[in-house]
């Protein structure tokens, strides 16, 4: 009896922690690319301090990192554990900690390039990546839903690919957007790569899963990207060049910092939201998220930034949706189909029993 009430409760705590996850995903994935591009209008040009930032907010995660161990301590007593994670996730972290150093850099450098709008529907693409890594790596299925999402979404960036010349900012050469186009494709692929790593390391970890241990993971991810990082900045000379381009920043030298801060901080929304919906629903979940997301963010841009909203980009805006409605219908008949087979399963049994009873 305990146990049937305690499902319930754990099912509900489930729910609304899915739920903070996801609220702090939108925020990230709505907020990072304004944020970043403001710091590049306004006279930014340091891509590696962006993308420093994009993680650097990770001493944030000491704040529940040591409230679980407290919790931990005062149920298990001085036995607790201080560090959950074991060897191999640590390794495992810090190498996709690694990677997303790489996609930082990628993504700081396609936002410094395009126009919001314009990155964002790139980045959408990651959808495809992520389907494609997922069924590689976790045998995430395939549906002709999911297949035909991933066609619209190439389709959609190949129609932004053809019609460049009214898109591109002014005093930026054809070179360098081109440049942060591809750049912006392959922090998509390369992200799209990341989400299913990080749900293969559940799945392959020598011990239980916890939201603490993912808090953990995250940590070390965030810690070795901003030291990828940082090694990066200390070669570039970032460090020396941000008292000089704070005096000359256009919204002034305070304001410069507070859109760094806040830089790092809704990134770091975006990176943990993102590893705790994994870890309650799966990667490619996390990935529709993401890519659902993309007309508030052109919305946003447009009203932010005052950026032209062309023809081409409402094509892309159009198949984009209509990859991601195909991908939730796809999705949505899967469950149907696996939930009667699940009923079917466990009405069958008691069927069988009733008939050997001799019961009509």
């Amino acid at each position: 009896m305990a146990e049937t009430v305690a499902d319930p409760r754990r099912k509900g705590l489930k729910r609304l922690f899915l739920v903070l996850n996801c609220i702090m995903l939108s925020v990230g994935t709505c907020g990072s690319p304004l944020i970043m591009r403001l710091y590049f209008v306004r006279g930014g040009a340091r891509m590696w301090l962006v993308s420093w930032l994009e993680m650097g907010a990770w001493p944030m995660l000491l704040v529940p990192l040591g409230a679980a161990y407290s919790r931990r301590r005062s149920a298990e007593g001085p036995t607790a554990r201080l560090v959950l994670m074991d060897r191999f996730l640590f390794a495992a972290a810090a190498g996709i900690g690694v990677l997303l150093g790489l996609d930082n850099y990628f993504y700081a450098y396609g936002v410094g390039r395009l126009p919001v709008s314009t990155s964002a529907l790139l980045i959408a693409t990651q959808l495809a990546f992520t389907a494609g890594f997922a069924f590689l790596l976790v045998r995430q299925r395939f549906t002709s839903c999911s297949i035909n999402s991933i066609f619209l979404l190439t389709i959609g960036a190949g129609v932004l690919s053809m019609h460049t010349s009214s898109d591109r900012p002014a005093g930026e050469s054809k070179g360098a957007y081109f440049t942060g186009f591809f750049m912006t494709l392959g922090a998509a692929a390369l992200y799209g790569l990341v989400l299913p790593l990080v749900e293969l390391m559940y799945k392959k970890a020598n011990q239980a899963v916890t939201y603490s241990l993912v808090l953990e993971i995250q940590l070390v991810m965030c810690f070795f990207a901003t030291a990828f990082c940082t090694v990066a900045m200390l070669v570039n000379k970032d460090f020396q060049a941000i008292p000089r381009e704070a005096r000359n920043y256009e919204l002034g030298e305070a304001r410069y910092y507070v859109v760094l801060v806040w830089t790092a901080i809704i990134n770091q929304f975006f990176f943990l939201g993102a590893i705790g919906v994994i870890f309650y629903a799966s990667s490619l979940f996390s990935a529709v998220i993401i890519a659902t997301l993309l007309p508030f963010t052109e919305i946003l841009a447009v009203i932010c930034f005052q950026e032209k909203f062309q023809a081409e980009k409402g094509v892309a805006l159009a198949l984009s949706l209509w990859g991601f409605a195909s991908y939730f219908y796809g999705e949505f008949k899967l469950a149907k189909k696996e939930k009667e087979a699940t009923a079917g399963t466990v009405i069958k049994p008691a069927e069988t029993e009733m008939h050997q009873q001799g019961l009509p």
